[in-house]
């Protein structure tokens, strides 16, 4: 389980750079609501010492019970189904007393450990047919779970994940240029159609509104949907170079003024640029691509194709979850509801991403050897 590690190769700087960044999100929460900032506090306490503790232990010891932590998220997600909390319409929550609990936050997590042990069992037949169908069984039974409650925005960045895997995996180019054949034109019909039934289709189905209202949200029949990112625009425009300050008491502030929704949360870095700037912003983005890109050296570096997958598939999830973050508060992306990694509030999402990035350490300390 334990084994003599080599203190060089122990990544001090990708633990840099996730506290840097997990401070400077703390000291946003705290301007964007003050009543959660202890909770977040708490949560990079937990967190560091979590990851301090699984980066030490051998991951190949801990990948021996994938499919506890495999089955352990599916009850979970089921909990969530009997007797999950909601909020604003969704399900997603199991409230701890206090605290509330996210599996899918966890679920990212338990995937990429888990598909990184099945995909390195089947790196000689992973382009069978037989293969990829159980593998896209195993992960659609999550993503179901996922989607119901309903968390769209999460069952997307959770694909994105499963695909990377699947590619750095050994998936052969040609099944990859099939499907991208396939898909375009499917994607390209579906975004046609929504546009030319816009309004039939806004009505029913939110996701649509939210889509329609990002194409065009100077629209009457979308502005209301349309207001949190028109808000959040405003914002980090207003930041300019410098920004307002933290804890300003700016009365032209967005987020002084309640314009900005879930401040903490989805729309942080809409605070982030109106009290921190330009400048701010810029530091928020440089930390996280510096986290992104120490976790694909480690995995260049790593001493097995589970390692490399692990390293990957971390790097997936914080890059296109900042990503798919920024690009909605910023006006480039439909709203859809996804936090900054490292600096949104949220204890489940912050712990679950230190025990993610344990395992990321632990693999950079057992390098292949030349």
């Amino acid at each position: 389980m334990f084994r003599q590690y080599k203190l060089k190769n122990y990544h001090f700087q990708l633990v840099i750079y996730m506290a840097a960044l997990t401070i400077i999100g703390i000291l946003i929460i705290g301007s964007a609501k003050q009543s959660v900032q202890g909770k977040q506090i708490l949560g990079f306490i937990m967190g560091l010492i979590v990851m301090m503790v699984i980066s030490v232990i051998d991951y190949s010891f801990l990948l021996k019970f994938v499919w506890v932590y495999y089955i352990g998220t599916l009850g979970l997600l089921l909990l969530v189904e009997l007797v999950g909390d909601t909020t604003g319409g969704a399900q997603r929550w199991i409230d701890l007393g206090g605290f509330r609990f996210q599996p899918s936050e966890v679920a990212k997590i338990a995937i990429i450990l888990f598909f990184s042990v099945y995909f390195m069992k089947h790196e000689e037949n992973i382009n069978s047919i037989k293969t990829l169908f159980i593998s896209f069984v195993l992960v659609g039974i999550p993503l179901v779970l996922i989607i119901t409650q309903p968390d769209n925005s999460t069952t997307i960045l959770t694909t994105l994940i499963f695909i990377v895997l699947l590619f750095i995996g050994g998936l052969s180019y040609k099944i990859v240029l099939s499907v991208m054949g396939i898909t375009i034109p499917i994607v390209i019909v579906a975004l046609s159609y929504i546009i030319t039934h816009a309004q039939k289709l806004a009505k029913d189905y939110y996701p649509i509104r939210r889509i329609m209202a990002w194409i065009d949200p100077s629209n009457p029949d979308y502005s209301s949907t349309a207001y949190q990112q028109t808000n959040s625009i405003m914002a980090i425009g207003s930041g300019q170079l410098r920004g307002k300050g933290l804890n300003n008491s700016v009365v032209t502030s967005m987020k002084n003024s309640n314009y900005i929704s879930e401040p903490q949360t989805d729309f942080i870095f809409a605070v982030a640029g109106e009290e921190l700037g330009f400048i701010g912003t810029v530091i928020i983005v440089i930390l996280l691509l510096l986290i992104v890109i120490e976790c694909i050296l480690i995995a260049r570096k790593a001493k097995d194709l589970a390692g490399r997958l692990i390293c990957c598939g971390m790097a997936a999830l914080v890059g296109f979850q900042a990503f798919i973050n920024m690009c909605v508060a910023t006006g480039l992306m439909p709203n859809t509801g996804i936090p900054l990694p490292f600096v949104s509030y949220g204890l489940t999402s912050l712990v679950s991403l230190y025990i993610g990035m344990g395992f990321v350490l632990n693999v950079g300390l057992q390098p292949k050897k030349y």
